[in-house]
């Protein structure tokens, strides 16, 4: 079968050149072409009827790119073929899935035979019968619940093309049947403890296992964990990260500038107009803001566990003494703005599916 490699050397040079061989395909002079990261968007054969996956990828926005190689009608064209050679069995019954459009669970595939399967208008698509059973055989493989939160974990990360991800990654690219998962198991839940989480994979980096012997580990546990049934600590900590300067204390200047600005900002100011105490925010001063600060988010912060805010003469709230050396690295600097991100956007998340219940 005539065949050609398509990639590019460490100086840039192609093996062969890829228009060349693109024009050799659609003649029928080439059958296969294999390449690496050259056909990517923009790339279009139309003609194109057969796929081979040889890359492993658990995604399905991947997946998804790559088949769609093949999918364009073209004269003559009666059917796409896909050779799958990735080996990738964990993932694989999520296939009929993807191509129906269908959301995917364990329950679902366990019970849907491929007739049940709804596909686009005039296609029809055809699995060989010793992988449906190996997609009964993979639903049906009872997974913990820490394994299956693992395994996404390492999905987002090939997705991201090995960067490992941070919190807001993971709420981002996360399966929502995982994602609910998380939520309802606190122990397991890697939102909640996220650099042991990484620790006990193994993907902490150098500076991140220093942190981890510090008590800027437990700091940053304890950020992500206080209560937070509104988003009023939200500007205060804020007022904290102070755009990757962290303060070891904030004024009462610093309270007002960050409060104003969170509740001027988008959809923010909700939780403050829902309440009849503070609906009239709009037209509060300084010493207003400051009030109601000091009665709410910071007197809650300063219970939150381990005594890390605290008070100190001429500041409206402190960070404790021990963690003055560990607030410049930027290894803290980055999580404890992850944990903000991802906090603030998972509140408006559930703010949001509550008033749809409702």
């Amino acid at each position: 079968m005539p065949a050609c490699a398509v990639y590019s050397d460490a100086d840039g040079n192609f093996s062969e050149d890829r228009t060349a061989a693109i024009e050799k395909l659609e003649k029928g002079e080439l059958k296969v072409i294999f390449s690496v990261d050259m056909f990517n968007e923009g790339v279009d054969i139309p003609s194109l009827d057969m796929v081979m996956f040889l890359r492993p990828t658990e995604s399905p926005v991947v997946f998804l790119q790559q088949l769609g190689r093949g999918l364009r009608k073209e004269a003559g064209k009666e059917y796409l073929t896909v050779l799958d050679f990735m080996g990738n069995y964990e993932k694989a019954g999520n296939a009929p899935f993807l191509l129906s459009g269908e959301s995917y669970s364990r329950e679902a595939a366990e019970r849907k035979e491929q007739k049940d399967f709804d596909f686009p208008l005039d296609c029809v698509v055809d699995f060989d019968m010793r992988l449906i059973d190996l997609f009964k055989e993979m639903a049906a493989r009872k997974e913990t619940k820490k394994e299956r939160i693992r395994g996404e974990y390492f999905r987002i990360k090939e997705f991201l093309g090995g960067k490992v991800p941070a919190r807001m990654d993971l709420f981002t690219y996360m399966e929502e049947e995982i994602y609910q998962l998380c939520l309802k198991n606190s122990k397991e839940n890697p939102f909640n403890h996220y650099l042991d989480f990484l620790k006990e994979l193994k993907e902490l980096t150098d500076e991140e296992w220093r942190l981890s012997q510090g008590p800027g580990w437990e700091f940053l546990h304890i950020v992500e964990t206080t209560s937070m049934s509104k988003s009023y600590k939200m500007p205060i900590l804020l007022a904290f990260y102070n755009d990757g300067e962290i303060r070891m204390g904030i004024t009462e200047e610093d309270v007002y500038h960050s409060c104003k600005a969170f509740y001027e900002k988008d959809q923010n100011w909700r939780d403050m107009e829902k309440d009849k105490n503070t609906r009239d925010f709009r037209s509060w001063d300084k010493k207003r803001y400051v009030s109601e600060a000091r009665k709410n988010p910071v007197h809650f912060l300063k219970e939150s566990g381990s005594g890390f805010f605290v008070d100190r003469e001429g500041f409206a709230l402190a960070l404790r003494d021990d963690l003055r050396d560990v607030v410049t690295e930027p290894a803290f600097v980055q999580h404890m703005k992850d944990i903000i991100d991802y906090r603030t956007m998972n509140y408006y998340r559930q703010r949001y599916e509550k008033g749809e219940q409702g």
